[in-house]
């Protein structure tokens, strides 16, 4: 194998390293906001709040640099821009889901919001396995 062809595929190991680093930080990051979600629904830990804050920025910006990996190995620009744009409801709904229908309707505001973010989640290991099948296929060529 020539210099330069083992150097344009170096990198598809490596991305493929950073598309799992990404992949399990989302995983991880989604276990922990179910968690704390059904603590906050029964009435506890509320205390903790803020760090569902943080956790679910964290799994917003994992979703992101999956998608612009995705948009650079090629996959589809419209679960990319899917994706892009989720990242940005995600955290939106989030931040304001306790002044939307306020009162005994409020559960479907808590509902709502517990889809959103699974739907982050399974956009993510959408994106990750899609990017890895890319970068399978690369190598493989």
């Amino acid at each position: 194998m020539s210099g330069a062809a083992t150097a344009t595929r170096r990198p598809a190991p490596l991305l493929a390293t950073v598309v799992t680093v990404f992949q399990v930080i989302v995983r991880a990051s989604g276990l922990v906001q179910i968690t704390l979600g059904l603590l906050f629904w029964s009435g506890n830990a509320l205390g903790l709040i803020r760090v569902h804050m943080l956790v679910g920025l964290l799994l917003v910006l994992s979703l992101w640099a999956l998608a612009l990996i995705g948009a650079r190995l090629g996959v589809s620009p419209a679960l990319v821009a899917l994706a892009l744009a989720w990242g940005l409801l995600t955290p939106a709904l989030g931040l304001t889901q306790d002044r939307l229908l306020v009162g005994s309707g409020h559960w479907s505001i808590q509902v709502a919001h517990l889809l959103v973010g699974l739907a982050a989640i399974a956009q993510a290991e959408n994106l990750a396995r899609r990017g890895k099948a890319r970068l399978a296929e690369r190598a493989s060529a």
